[in-house]
């Protein structure tokens, strides 16, 4: 349960950084295209902390342990 916490809280983390970079990307011609990149780059990042994360606690092929004895 504990893990649900920790993605959530670094959701929350995230979604307060992309607010940030929203509203304080100075103006000009770009200022579209930057908060794009922004944005983006921080939802890419964020989903590939989370798919990582998730799946080192929840494989789905569970580890087995092999009948051979070793020497």
């Amino acid at each position: 349960m504990a893990s649900v916490f920790l993605v959530i809280f670094i959701l929350v983390i995230v979604l307060a950084l992309m607010a940030c970079s929203f509203l304080f990307v100075p103006k000009g011609p770009h200022q579209t295209t930057i908060r794009t990149a922004c944005l983006l780059t921080l939802a890419s990042c964020y989903l590939m902390w989370m798919i990582t994360y998730m799946a080192q606690l929840h494989p789905l092929i569970a580890p087995y342990r092999s009948t051979k004895m070793e020497n």
